[in-house]
């Protein structure tokens, strides 16, 4: 049996990996979880997974949740915030932490489940996009997997698995392409926020959803794979795939494409990181080859979704300068799903903030907290009112 804590348990993530776990004939347990406001949610989840440790980041939760828990006998830690996280991240029977939590804050509880030897199934985008170096020197140090959750990244892996990395030419990251495929930048000017949250193939949490419509969720994904497949950003694709049967391929030095198609399901990447090198019965659909018309490819349009071209500037360069692109996109897509900037103005924030904000190559963890915090604050001073 292993033993797994879930760093946002009540997310769209968080909830396909209890459903793996519904269905994995009691080959995991769950010690502990992390969530934020969904209180009932969150008492579902220790009614009918009994774990020892739930870390609340929500104040008001936290108290409901502590004395939901006094007063009916139920046996758990229940602890706050980053300390709540940091616990939850480094128990010590645990084998493997799933970190579904959305946003900077999965960073410093990542590290610190790797330092206590944990393997990761990583979904959280932010842990490798600004702290990739640190990570991967940690991970090594520490003789800690890091497995990829994102279906993008777990059908490279999966590609890559019994082959050599001096033989491989190339990665193909395959995109969707959102909601807004083929649209002019005159058509997205009157964009809502409605039409950005209606994602064709995925159903996501709102953040990564307006990612998606911006092709910023790829250019994260770019970053991402640079650190996990050590390959050059010249060396990583995007190709947009409306179908989404595709999740990636590798092509190899001798001309061969390696493919991993499934149906459009979170459920199997995470079921494939956390039982990794092992495979268990299906729990999403198998596919109908019979039923798919047709598999369509086409460039991405990064004039247009110019968020993509700047994740490819700001990995290149390295340094802090991902912070930055990360902070200012976490801050634009809050303000525009407030209603307080355009979606077209989400990508000239990034790129303003990219431009004025000074990075370094040679940073911290707090290098990084800093910079991050700075950005934002910029960004909501400027924009926020």
């Amino acid at each position: 049996m292993k033993y797994i804590s879930i760093l946002g348990a009540t997310g769209s993530i968080g909830t396909q990996t209890l459903e793996v776990l519904r269905n994995s004939n009691n080959s995991f347990k769950l010690l502990g979880f992390s969530a934020n406001k969904s209180y009932s949610e969150i008492i579902n989840i220790i009614n009918e997974f009994n774990p020892e440790h739930v870390a609340i980041t929500d104040e008001t939760t936290y108290q409901r949740v502590k004395d939901f828990c006094s007063k009916n006998n139920i046996c758990i830690e229940v602890s706050y915030g980053i300390d709540g996280l940091n616990k939850v991240a480094t128990l010590p029977v645990v084998n493997i932490v799933v970190t579904s939590i959305v946003g900077m804050i999965g960073l410093v509880p990542t590290i610190n489940a790797i330092k206590a030897g944990k393997d990761i199934a990583l979904a959280n985008k932010e842990t490798l996009v600004v702290g990739g170096k640190l990570v991967k020197a940690e991970a090594q140090k520490h003789n800690v997997k890091i497995l990829p959750v994102d279906s993008e990244h777990g059908a490279i892996f999966q590609c890559l698995q019994g082959n050599k990395h001096s033989e491989v030419k190339k990665i193909i990251l395959t995109a969707s392409g959102g909601p807004f495929r083929g649209k002019t930048s005159e058509e997205l000017k009157s964009i809502t926020l409605k039409d950005a949250l209606a994602h064709p193939k995925w159903t996501m949490g709102k953040k990564i959803t307006i990612d998606s419509a911006t092709l910023m969720n790829k250019g994260l994904e770019v970053i991402e794979a640079h650190w996990l497949f050590n390959m050059n950003y010249s060396d990583i694709d995007v190709v947009v795939h409306p179908e989404s049967v595709i999740h990636s391929m590798v092509e190899y030095i001798d001309g061969s494409v390696m493919a991993q198609m499934a149906a459009t399901d979170m459920k199997l990447p995470i079921q494939y990181a956390i039982n990794y090198p092992n495979r268990q019965n299906s729990v999403v659909e198998y596919l109908d080859f019979c039923k798919i018309k047709s598999l369509t490819f086409e460039n991405p349009d990064i004039s247009t979704f110019k968020c993509l071209k700047l994740a490819y500037e700001a990995g290149e360069i390295g340094g802090t300068l991902p912070t930055i692109l990360n902070g200012a996109n976490e801050v634009a897509v809050d303000l525009f799903l407030n209603n307080k900037v355009s979606f077209l103005k989400i990508g000239d924030i990034i790129e303003e903030c990219m431009n004025i904000f000074s990075y370094s190559n040679n940073f911290t963890i707090n290098d990084i907290l800093e910079t991050d915090n700075k950005v934002r604050k910029y960004v909501y001073n400027k924009y926020g009112d």
